[in-house]
């Protein structure tokens, strides 16, 4: 709907992400919860392989930096819908929802009713497939055929960890073709934290038709996934001063923060000597300014961990923290 109302006029193709608030009315259980954010990709315009390997290689890259281990699975719906290409609109999804559920005595069932039973060990067969080659041994020579090839041929050339999945059967009346899912290698049930594939959406909200593809990570799952983990503050700096160098405490402030490093300022209009002793419970760094230091233009840095101390210059001490950072 946005690319219909906003962004037909823009050059293609068009990148755009998005982290959203989102709702479902299902039962709520860990890793699936009513309300969750989530985080999406969507590539407008363009209707080549390379756009669906780019899609999956960024949804690799997004998911490997938050540091989650996942197992990426990619396929195409095309195979499956060139066997059920003699059933009607309505038993594809039939067919389709019970081999997205994995479902095989449903399927099974589900052929037969429509006398189309032949049909469940070639579909079973899609799934065992583990490259391309094979699966158009099963399908035969197809339209999508080149398209197919080429995706994985560009995912190969990058070395991109993936399994050929084609019994991927997600989203019928959404993809269109490439389709691909991630799953936490530690999660039970509720493992996918990744889903997406090509699709056109444009002409249901008015828009001319258009090849898209895109996915959506849900952060929920992969906070479950990576588990509690510490924050690394960094170093932390606890200016202290005497009544009277205000200015120069904030002045002295604004240097340590502007290089980096966090630093607190005293508010509480404390003694210097329980100033010091905030301090050694929220610092590294204590950066004194007394009498002397302000007359001379200097600081005294003291290393709440050793307790050394010693009078420099602000650039100096500035250094030495950074340094103290860096180890």
């Amino acid at each position: 709907r946005m690319y219909v109302n906003e962004g037909k006029v823009l050059p293609k193709p068009i990148r755009w992400c998005y982290i959203a608030d989102c709702f479902r009315y299902e039962r709520p259980q860990k890793g699936r919860y009513r309300q969750f954010w989530q985080f999406g990709v969507e590539l407008i315009g363009a209707d080549t392989a390379s756009a669906d390997a780019e899609v999956i290689m960024l949804a690799g890259e997004v998911i490997r930096s938050s540091g989650a281990t996942f197992d990426l699975h990619v396929g195409h719906l095309a195979p499956m819908k060139h066997l059920l290409s003699a059933l009607s609109p309505d038993d594809q999804r039939m067919i389709m929802a019970c081999l997205d559920k994995r479902d095989q005595g449903a399927l099974e069932a589900a052929l037969d009713e429509l006398d189309h039973g032949h049909l469940g060990e070639p579909l079973a067969a899609l799934s065992e497939c583990r490259t391309v080659a094979e699966i158009f041994e099963i399908t035969g020579d197809m339209l999508e055929r080149e398209r197919i090839e080429e995706t994985f041929a560009l995912l190969d050339s990058q070395e991109i960890d993936y399994q050929p999945d084609f019994g991927i059967a997600r989203g019928l009346d959404y993809y269109t073709g490439m389709v691909f899912e991630g799953f936490a290698r530690n999660l039970g049930a509720e493992n996918q934290i990744v889903g997406g594939g090509a699709y056109r959406l444009a002409h249901l909200f008015g828009g001319d038709d258009v090849a898209s593809c895109g996915f959506a990570i849900g952060f929920d799952r992969v906070m479950v996934s990576i588990g509690e983990f510490p924050l690394d503050s960094g170093t932390v700096v606890g200016v202290v001063s005497m009544p009277g160098a205000r200015e120069r405490a904030l002045e002295v402030a604004r240097a340590f923060r502007g290089a980096g490093v966090r630093t607190e300022v005293n508010l509480m209009q404390r003694g210097m000597g329980a100033q010091i002793a905030h301090a050694a419970k929220t610092a590294d760094f204590a950066v004194v300014l007394g009498k002397r230091e302000v007359d001379a233009g200097t600081v005294t840095l003291r290393d709440l961990h050793s307790g050394e101390q010693r009078e420099c210059g602000l650039e100096e001490a500035i250094a030495e923290v950074a340094q103290y950072g860096d180890r």
